[in-house]
């Protein structure tokens, strides 16, 4: 099998459970982890979302069931919130899996060759999409499980719920399921952050640091295909204080050299001098779709070169991953 067949035939939709009467602002941070992944989010609210994952496994050199993983960590160390996490070559499989995952949290990946062996045993009424009328209609009719649906003809499934829905049970019993996952409703934010392994009052280190914030963030929005209106940057202290400042840039910008002149201003108006810094976060606020940002003509050739060279860098980012290169300050104690 070629690498393209076998890319096409891999589980790499994943459908993502927040626990019940998640607050607005902890499901929003759950999508921004979520585009941490996969630029095609789907937020399905109010505590529910799907990934689609296919572009995503070369770049991050992982499987889908691996990165259901990650983000199942990420959620539950940075945020407190522990997700159910269903990975499958559609969203039936995927949604199907993540309801089945016991509670608070866990992650359950089917495999495209397990499909059908992994769906028959279930209950009808686990498989997504069906509701409770439907479940005792088939029920009543003797489909008790979702194998033996598979097994009825299309045109009996079609008569006992209805043309369109009946053709949609049985497809879905057998793993059809065609639907793309469209994305919707991306995070308004995007936040990266950064912990020392000790406190540090290193300036070089603290701003090497912040570089790489600034440039995993703006990998991070040009890969979703949004620009930020402003900059908030959070800088935490030993004893757990913290110091938080915004600032808005001129013009929405994803670019580098954007994100980390207003970056350096921030840093700049902390007025460090003997502040023990743990951690160090930078935030891109209020988003905006890149097709709306005005493309300006400049006259600054330095910075039209610098452009061109960001884009051929993220393509490399793309290809081998987003640490295979960078600016020399924060691979500078590399060696």
């Amino acid at each position: 099998m070629t690498e393209d067949v076998a890319a096409r035939h891999r589980a790499t939709v994943m459908h993502v459970r927040c626990p019940d009467r998640l607050p607005e602002e902890g499901y929003r941070r759950v999508l921004e982890l979520l585009a941490d992944l996969s630029p095609v989010v789907q937020a399905l609210p109010p505590t529910a979302a799907l990934v689609e994952l296919k572009g995503a496994l070369r770049y991050h050199g992982t499987d889908a069931g691996r990165l259901g993983e990650i983000l199942r960590v990420r959620a539950l160390s940075r945020l407190g919130v522990d997700v159910r996490v269903g990975v499958g070559p559609s969203i039936t499989v995927a949604a199907t899996a993540s309801a089945q995952v016991p509670l608070p949290g866990g992650v359950l990946a089917v495999d495209p060759g397990e499909v059908s062996a992994w769906l028959g045993p279930l209950p009808v009424d686990a498989l997504h999409g069906i509701g409770p009328s439907q479940a005792d209609v088939l029920r009543d009719y003797g489909i008790h499980c979702v194998g033996l649906l598979a097994s009825v003809p299309p045109t009996t499934v079609q008569r006992l719920l209805g043309g369109r829905a009946g053709r949609t049970a049985a497809d879905r019993a057998r793993g059809i399921d065609p639907r793309p996952v469209v994305p919707r409703a991306l995070p308004a934010a995007a936040t990266v952050r950064h912990v020392f392994p000790r406190h540090t009052l290193d300036g070089a280190v603290v701003r090497a640091a912040l570089l790489d914030l600034v440039v995993r963030l703006g990998l991070l929005l040009r890969r979703r295909d949004q620009a930020a209106r402003a900059l908030i940057i959070t800088l935490t202290f030993v004893g757990n204080s913290s110091w938080t400042k915004t600032r808005r840039l001129t013009e929405p910008s994803a670019h580098d050299d954007d994100l980390r002149a207003l970056a350096y201003q921030l840093m700049d108006a902390a007025g460090l001098q003997r502040g023990r810094l743990t951690a160090l976060a930078l935030k891109g606020e209020d988003l905006v779709s890149a097709d709306q940002v005005a493309q300006q003509i400049s006259l600054d050739d330095g910075r039209e070169a610098r452009l061109v060279a960001e884009t051929a860098l993220d393509r490399l980012r793309a290809q081998f991953g987003p640490r295979i290169i960078g600016p020399a300050a924060v691979f500078r104690r590399a060696s």
